[in-house]
C-alpha cells in the first residue's frame, strides 16, 4: 500500500529523530536566503561543482563510470560522447539542467517524470516509457548467488500506480495532513517501491528529489550535491530502503527508517553549505578551495588519483601543485613515488590555513 495513502490522515505518532530533523531544517531553510545574497561568483562555482558531482555520483550509484579526464567536457562542452557509458552521464546532466533551470515550476506530473526519463536514457528504444514486463530487484552476492530483494508493482498496474501516486502527492500538499518533508520522502519511496521503469528507477528518483524539494523551497541542491551525499552514505541507502520497503504491498511496511535517512541527507547538505558559504574566508580560487575541501574530506592515506575523483573538473597540474605546496608548509607528506604514493595530512586540516 502507498506510503502516502497512509499518511492521508495525520500518523497517530511521529518518532523523535523525525520530529529533530523537521526541526532542524526549518531552521536551516530559514537561513537559506541569507545566505544565497552572498558571494555570487563562489555560489556559482558552487552550483557548476554540484551539477557535476551529481550527474557523476547519481549514474557511479549505478556502476556506470567515465573517464576523470572526460568529465569536464562531458557535463559542460558539447562532445562526440564515446561510449554508453558518458551518453547516460550526458543525459542525466540534461534532466537535472532542467529540473535547476525551472524548479518549482517544472509541475510533478507523469509527463514529467516520463520526460525525465528519456532526457536521461537518451536514444534507447523504451526511454520515456513505463516497463513492459515485470522486473523483480535482485541483489547479487559477492561471492557468487543472487537473492530477490523486492518484487515491485507488476507492469500492467504501473500506469495505474503511478497516476495514484501523483493524486496523493497534490493531496498530501494540499491537504497537509502529514509534514511536507515526510511526505516528500514517502513519495520517494513509493517511487521506489512502484519501479515504473525497466531500468534508471534509482536516478528518476534521485531527480524527483531534486525536483520536490524545489516544490517545498528547499533549495540547497543546487550548490550541493544531493546526489553526492547518497553515494558516500550508499550502504545505509540501501539498508533503509530494503528495511522500509519490507510489506509494503500489504501496507505493513514501517517507513520511518527511510524518511529519516533522506531527511538526515538533506541536513548534511545545508550543513555543508552553511560551512562552505557561511564562513568568511580569505581569496581563494574557487577550484583551490575544492581541492583544500576534499582534502579534509578524505580520509589518510589518499592518493593523487582519489584527491582528483573528488575535484571533477580540476587538473591534475593545479592538484598537485597544491599538495607540493602544502608539502613544502609541513601540512602533508608523501609516502613512495608515482601515481600509487600515498599522502597523509600531517596534523587537523583547517581549510585555508596556510
Amino acid at each position: 500500500m502507498m506510503t502516502l495513502r497512509m499518511f492521508a490522515a495525520p500518523p497517530k505518532s511521529i518518532p523523535m529523530a523525525t520530529m529533530w530533523y523537521l526541526t532542524d531544517l526549518a531552521e536551516a531553510k530559514g537561513k537559506q536566503e541569507l545566505f544565497t545574497r552572498q558571494s555570487p561568483q563562489r555560489l556559482k562555482a558552487m552550483r557548476e561543482h554540484a551539477m557535476i558531482e551529481s550527474a557523476i555520483s547519481s549514474n557511479r550509484i549505478e556502476g556506470v563510470e567515465i573517464d576523470a579526464k572526460r568529465v569536464g567536457t562531458v557535463i559542460f562542452g558539447k562532445p562526440a560522447l564515446r561510449d554508453r557509458g558518458e551518453v547516460e552521464v550526458a543525459g542525466y546532466r540534461d534532466a537535472l539542467k532542467m529540473v535547476h533551470e525551472q524548479g518549482s515550476r517544472l509541475k510533478l506530473t507523469e509527463e514529467t517524470i516520463l520526460r525525465l526519463h528519456r532526457l536521461w536514457r537518451g536514444e534507447v528504444r523504451d526511454a520515456g516509457q513505463y516497463k513492459a514486463k515485470d522486473v523483480d530487484i535482485i541483489e547479487t552476492y559477492a561471492e557468487g548467488g543472487s537473492r530477490v530483494r523486492f518484487k515491485p508493482v507488476p507492469a500492467k498496474r504501473t500506469p495505474a500506480a503511478m497516476a495514484e501516486l501523483i493524486s496523493l502527492w497534490d493531496a498530501a500538499l494540499i491537504e497537509r495532513p502529514v509534514h511536507p518533508l515526510i511526505a516528500l520522502a514517502a513519495f520517494n519511496l513509493d517511487f521506489l517501491c512502484i519501479h515504473p521503469f525497466r531500468d534508471g528507477n534509482g536516478r528518476v528518483s534521485r531527480l524527483l528529489l531534486l525536483l520536490t524539494c524545489y516544490h517545498l523551497g528547499f533549495e540547497v541542491g543546487r550548490y550541493i550535491s544531493l546526489e553526492r551525499l547518497i553515494e558516500q552514505n550508499k550502504e545505509r541507502y540501501y539498508e533503509t530502503l530494503e528495511h522500509s520497503s519490507r510489506g509494503w504491498h500489504e501496507g505493513k511496511h514501517d517507513p520511518w527508517l527511510y524518511i529519516n535517512h533522506l531527511l538526515n541527507i538533506l541536513k548534511l547538505a545545508y550543513r555543508e553549505f552553511e560551512q562552505r558559504v557561511g564562513q568568511v574566508k580569505a581569496p581563494r580560487g574557487e577550484k583551490t578551495a575544492m581541492v583544500f575541501e576534499a582534502i579534509g574530506r578524505l580520509a589518510d592515506p589518499f592518493s593523487v588519483a582519489g584527491l582528483q575523483g573528488q575535484c571533477p573538473g580540476v587538473g591534475l597540474d593545479l592538484i598537485r601543485k597544491i599538495l607540493k605546496q602544502q608539502r613544502g608548509l609541513g601540512r602533508v607528506e608523501c609516502t613512495g613515488m608515482g601515481p600509487s604514493a600515498a599522502w597523509r595530512k600531517t596534523g587537523p586540516w583547517k581549510e585555508g590555513s596556510g
